[in-house]
């Protein structure tokens, strides 16, 4: 049966895992590709393709359509995102790949702390519950005091904190610009700020690279595609639970090809983050039906 025949909320569900997969399968490529290109490398070629997806998109639409009335916080967005996945991609590259997965569930932790703190915004005793429930099981995985917190897992968690404010400025930008002025922004400001990274460690890629870096750039831009056509055809407490398939995606492919196992509290403390920031993203998502409710004179 063709995809489209199918309800709207299994179509979700099934590019949902389909997101996950190709996620899973993009941090394998950049974790097996880092020993032979530094992560900086790969991150600058990883926003290159990104940029080079929106020239046929810019060369429809034209340049009139993306013009941002915040240019300034445009250009902090895009420094910020670029910033964050470098240590992201070299975090892959010194730290397991569940942990990193693990860990990385904690964005929107940071996210829901800093608009507390930025935007001002009101988080009532159950979304501050869930965010001290998820940093606890952040905890967990680290364990301080047990285990000597390692390179890879800070790289992890402090782009995990710059991911959620890059959520936080995007909401401002949304006041005035597209979603896909504030993408392309993104992109165009992120390439330079890791050639920049990359320049001190380049080496030439070779024509045996190129396979595996149009690979990561493909795939992964796939992965976000699925999931927003996802978050499209259902609501986010649906689509939502599916992203905790990426913990065994990953898990799977880093004992098969790097022989990584891992441990206990990389489960334990992934699951318990990934809960406490489904519960957030729920809040917020009923928070917003009601406000709608309410505003459109519905009881």
């Amino acid at each position: 049966m063709a995809l489209a025949a199918l309800p709207g909320i299994h179509r979700a569900m099934i590019l949902a895992v389909a997101s996950t997969i190709c996620a899973a399968v993009t941090n394998g490529i950049i974790r097996s590709l880092s020993g032979e290109m530094h992560p900086f490398e790969i991150a600058f070629f990883r926003c290159l393709l990104g940029v080079l997806i929106f020239v046929p998109i810019i060369g429809r639409i034209g340049f009139a359509r993306l013009k941002t009335q915040r240019l300034g916080l445009q250009l902090v967005r895009g420094g910020i995102q670029g910033v964050s996945m470098l240590l992201f991609f070299m975090a892959l590259s010194l730290a397991p790949l569940a942990k990193v997965s693990a860990l990385s569930f904690s964005a929107p932790l940071f996210a829901t702390l800093l608009a507390l703190l930025i935007l001002g915004e009101v988080i009532r005793a159950r979304r501050v519950t869930a965010v001290v429930v998820g940093f606890l099981g952040t905890l967990l995985i680290v364990r301080p005091g047990w285990e000597v917190i390692d390179i890879g897992s800070s790289m992890v968690l402090v782009s995990s904190a710059m991911a959620g404010l890059v959520y936080i400025v995007i909401k401002v930008l949304s006041r005035t610009d597209s979603s896909l002025t504030t993408t392309l922004f993104g992109a165009l400001v992120a390439t330079p700020v890791t050639l920049v990274a990359a320049i001190p460690v380049w080496t030439t890629p070779s024509l045996g690279h190129l396979l595996p870096l149009i690979g990561i750039g493909t795939i992964s831009s796939l992965s976000n595609l699925c999931r927003a056509q996802a978050l499209k055809e259902a609501d986010i407490t649906v689509v939502a639970p599916f992203e905790f398939l990426k913990l065994p995606w990953v898990a799977l492919i880093g004992y098969a090809y790097f022989a990584e196992m891992p441990d206990i509290w990389t489960w334990v403390g992934g699951a318990i983050i990934f809960v406490a920031t489904t519960y957030i993203a729920y809040r917020e998502r009923s928070i917003k039906s009601k406000g709608s409710t309410a505003g459109s004179g519905v009881a």
